[in-house]
Order: C-alpha cells, then sequence, then structure tokens
C-alpha cells in the first residue's frame, strides 16, 4: 500500500462538477493499494498517517500529528500510484490491484481512521475526480506499507 501524503490548508474532490469531499484543513491522502496487501497493511498504514508528526508545534518544529492538532482527511482512491514507467511511455499499471479487492481495503483504510477519531472525507471510488488543495508548506511525502 502507497500513500502520498500531503498537509494541506483545504482542499476538495469533486465528480462531474459535484462536490464529493471537503477539508479545512489536515491531510490529503492519495491511497493505492496493490494485489499483496492486506487489513494488516491498511490497519498499519492508517496507524502511521493518523500518528505522522507533520504539523508544528510553538517552537515551529515538525512534532504534532493530524490528531493531535484535530485536522480532517481528504481521502483519495489513486490506482496510479502503482504505475510502472520503466518501459515505453506508457505506464503499466499491473500491480495496481482490481478493483474488487481494492474497493473494500480502501474503504477499511477510511474506516480505520475515523475510528481513530479523525474526520474523513473522500472521493469516489473509481471515478474520475478533480482534486484541488492549497499544499501547506510544501509538505509532501510518501509512505509505502512494504518498505
Amino acid at each position: 500500500m502507497k500513500v502520498v501524503v500531503q498537509r494541506s490548508k483545504k482542499a476538495e474532490v469533486t465528480v462531474e462538477g459535484a462536490l464529493s469531499g471537503a477539508i479545512d484543513f489536515g491531510l490529503v491522502l492519495l491511497v493505492g493499494i496493490t494485489h499483496e496487501d492486506t487489513e494488516a497493511d491498511v490497519r498499519w498504514m492508517a496507524e502511521k498517517v493518523a500518528g505522522l508528526r507533520i504539523f508544528e508545534d510553538e517552537q515551529g518544529k515538525m512534532n504534532h500529528s493530524v490528531t493531535d492538532v484535530g485536522g480532517q482527511i481528504l481521502s483519495v482512491s489513486q490506482f496510479t500510484l502503482y504505475g510502472d514507467c520503466r518501459k515505453g511511455r506508457r505506464p503499466n499499471f499491473m500491480a495496481a490491484a482490481r478493483p474488487e479487492t481494492a474497493e473494500p481495503l480502501y474503504n477499511l483504510f477510511n474506516e480505520t481512521l475515523r475510528k481513530a477519531g479523525l474526520r474523513v472525507e473522500t472521493g469516489v471510488f473509481g471515478a474520475m475526480m478533480d482534486v484541488s488543495l492549497l499544499n501547506w508548506g510544501p509538505v509532501t511525502l510518501i509512505v509505502d506499507s512494504k518498505e
């Protein structure tokens, strides 16, 4: 499982012009799931993301998590995180899990974050989405459950 974590002052996702999810401040998560991912990977990732200390404390040091600062989550499924661009010019997406495998794991990821006390907004799984965000910092990290 790969998640691109972006600290954001505000963000939203729309599908066909209709608002699907929006946050005031917190984290935008682009979530990719591969064939080998399990519920254990999902739970590990949710705990990791909820606890990442990437918000500043009073001294300006990254010392607080999204949970600590009362931030929100905008979670967007993104199979293209498993695009392989090593050969040719068109990415190969064979490493991305099929929708029937990925969607339940993506939903479990979001529910696990909610159970941790976070407000989680989402896009629409499998839809063409427009995501806009104000990346704060900028701070962008890639977290991989296999590394």
